[in-house]
């Protein structure tokens, strides 16, 4: 059984701190430089889950480190390198306190909310009649906040301004970068056979420059569907074929699961876990168009403590 990286606990040089979120473990060097570690923690419901999923961080590294280069051009990005399978080195970059998040179907959380009578998203208002899985006429931004613990929050972008999060002249800034990754990541997924739904980007800003910063297109951040029989599926009002963490939640909707309050999170049996396992994989194959190399499973802390040491003692 490969191993699955759950927790990181390093000390590289000249580290000043490190913070641990749902699934990537970001080392502070010196102000200067952040090593992103991509554990293989997988989150749903914006809970950790307790089991990890071997392969998974090399995946959505791997998938960001691709997309981070094909949208360069679009917006700067805080890669540095790329020095281990798991891992990025990019620059220190101060976050915005918000998520972009860009919908082009009405799908996922935003479907469930239209179900229950919602008819607006962070102030974007949606028509009657739709159903499930539709596209929209054109991409909307919905962007939350973003929560260390618990729950992101949806909020609009009259919101985000007054309350200071972001400033205006920023903000007009944000969306117009994540409108055009979307289309970007729309234009590629199409290539690959498949259909970007939706996404979130982050972003921060160093020395008055903005920056994409984190991970961008990878089954984490994005729901994809097939393009192949998308059109058949919805005249049916059938469920769309996707590749996504959707089916997680789904499984854990299964069990009773919802995120709730006082719910204790379902064991994962190791049958699952693989299948899951093999659910990443296929969506790098998928998206990429590249073979999956799974790196070396064995000894994964001490691999990435020394890929990581020789390039930040190359850097700094």
């Amino acid at each position: 059984m490969a191993e699955a990286v759950v927790k990181t606990n390093f000390n590289f040089p000249k580290q000043k701190s490190v913070y641990n979120g749902k699934v990537r473990d970001v080392y502070n060097i010196n102000d200067e430089y952040l090593v992103m570690v991509v554990s293989d923690r997988i989150s749903a419901f914006d809970v950790v889950l307790p089991k990890g999923i071997p392969f998974k961080g090399q995946v959505l590294n791997q998938i960001a480190d691709k997309f981070l280069d094909a949208t360069a051009d679009i917006v700067p990005n805080w890669k540095i390198a790329v020095p281990d399978p798991m891992v990025t080195i990019g620059h220190y970059v101060d976050p915005f306190p918000v998520e972009m998040i860009v919908r082009g179907y009405l799908t996922g959380s935003s479907w469930r909310l239209y179900k229950k009578g919602g008819r607006e998203i962070c102030g974007v208002p949606l028509p009657e009649g739709l159903v499930e899985h539709q596209k929209f006429p054109e991409p909307i931004l919905t962007p939350t906040t973003k929560a260390d613990v618990g729950h992101d929050e949806n909020i609009s972008r009259e919101e985000i301004i007054k309350q200071g999060l972001v400033s205006e002249e920023d903000y007009k800034m944000l969306e117009k970068y994540s409108l055009e990754l979307f289309k970007r990541g729309s234009e590629i997924a199409e290539e690959m056979g498949l259909i970007l739904v939706d996404t979130k980007y982050e972003f921060g800003k160093k020395d008055g420059k903005i920056y994409l910063i984190d991970e961008i297109h990878t089954p984490d951040s994005s729901r994809y569907f097939y393009l192949d029989g998308y059109e058949e599926r919805q005249a049916k009002g059938e469920n769309q074929k996707q590749l996504s963490k959707e089916f997680v939640r789904e499984w854990l909707m299964d069990q009773g699961f919802k995120g709730e309050e006082g719910q204790k999170v379902p064991e994962m049996p190791e049958k699952f876990v693989d299948q899951v396992s093999e659910r990443y994989i296929e969506l790098y194959e998928s998206i990429t168009g590249d073979k999956f190399e799974k790196a070396e499973a064995s000894e994964v802390a001490s691999r990435i403590e020394k890929n990581v040491t020789a390039k930040l003692n190359e850097l700094l």
